[in-house]
């Protein structure tokens, strides 16, 4: 699951992806939402209603909700009650369109050290730019900031970034930031997926010595999620081709040269000659959902939704469960879920007792956390 803290259809099949246009979805009454007598009204419930933004929500090993809003505040949410505890505004992010306070991610000895990781955007001068700081949570404050990783391109659009700790490593999404070309530039730390040490060092393993690369050719991906021994991306297309990527060492994932799986004249002969991995799943080409955060949902509390991905969406305003194969590396069938209910989804966790939270991303003080759990 996404938890960072510890590690814990008719599809047409082109290489390992699967694309969704044309396939019989097989939703719930058409929106899968509660309005289905398969989910219970009172199984679906608002947290919290007074957010503005939220970019990250993770589970906690305290049985919070932390979560961080693009204005740069950081926060703690009892997700019985919905009462929020600010820990802190980020003094130096700044919000700049899609820009602002990103990722988060906890230490897994979070409650020894209190580490908890942050990627966001400031002003460098007159460079807006991202990087990557180290806080310490003691006393209901967060203290002592250590800038891990720096001097990545920012901009209104673009900018990843998810943050996963899994195997020891931090792992971090970045965006193009505008420039398409920087994704395929490996001396360029933009639309990667990158990786670097708990103490912000460069892993000896790393694909490129001194480098915090580990694959490129990413376009916006804003979700990241180890599940059985994989590390799954969701990233925004631009007009066609939203995918979810399973992330390997070194690959690249084509963009801006290719836009989903390798389906062109002028894309093929670029994946050849340049290692491009297909994605797991893309949207297709009659448009983009605008796919944020994703986690892995594998509990018996809704069993329907075991060995899934779940992957919000902005523009489709709807949660996507992407069922995987016994071994994970196909989608074996999609579902549609709470479309239009909410608007815009920006992430999803999972708390150990298999409850799902997801954020709305829509501004004006009037986001949600909404908890879907059936009943006990």
């Amino acid at each position: 699951m996404k938890t960072t803290l510890f590690f814990f259809g008719c599809a047409l099949v082109l290489s390992t992806g699967l694309l969704m246009s044309g396939c019989g979805k097989d939703n719930d009454n058409g929106n899968g939402g509660p309005e289905d007598p398969s989910w219970p009204t009172d199984s679906v419930r608002t947290v919290i209603g007074t957010l503005s933004q939220p970019w990250e929500i993770l589970w906690g090993p305290d049985d919070h909700i932390w979560l961080t809003e693009r204005g740069g505040r950081i926060s703690r949410l009892e997700p019985r009650t919905g009462t929020l505890k600010p820990l802190l505004n980020v003094p130096d992010a700044v919000q700049n369109n899609e820009g602002g306070l990103l990722g988060m991610a906890l230490h897994p000895d979070f409650k020894t050290n209190g580490y908890l990781y942050v990627v966001y955007n400031y002003n460098k001068g007159n460079a807006y730019t991202e990087k990557v700081v180290r806080y310490t949570y003691k006393d209901s404050t967060l203290s002592s900031p250590l800038v891990l990783l720096d001097n990545i391109a920012a901009a209104g659009i673009h900018n990843g970034s998810r943050l996963l700790i899994a195997d020891n490593k931090l792992w971090i999404t970045t965006g193009d930031a505008a420039v398409p070309a920087n994704a395929q530039n490996t001396g360029n730390p933009n639309g990667k997926v990158l990786r670097i040490n708990l103490d912000g060092s460069i892993p000896a393993d790393n694909p490129i010595a001194n480098n915090p690369l580990w694959s490129y050719g990413h376009r916006n991906p804003q979700g990241l999620v180890l599940a059985n021994g994989k590390l799954y991306a969701s990233e925004h297309g631009a007009n066609i081709e939203d995918e979810v990527n399973i992330i390997e060492k070194q690959r690249n994932y084509g963009w801006p040269n290719v836009e989903g799986p390798c389906n062109t004249d002028s894309e093929n002969t670029f994946c050849a000659a340049n290692n491009v991995k297909a994605p797991l799943w893309s949207s297709g080409t009659s448009g983009t959902f605008a796919v944020a955060g994703m986690d892995y949902y594998n509990n018996d509390r809704i069993p329907q939704w075991k060995n899934s991905l779940l992957v919000t969406s902005l523009k489709n305003s709807r949660l996507y469960q992407l069922k995987l194969s016994g071994d994970g590396l196909t989608v074996a069938s999609t579902k549609e879920y709470f479309s239009g209910k909410f608007g815009r989804l920006r992430d999803v966790c999972i708390s150990p007792a298999g409850r799902v939270y997801i954020c709305t991303g829509i501004g004006n003080n009037n986001d949600k956390v909404i908890e879907i759990s059936k009943p006990e």
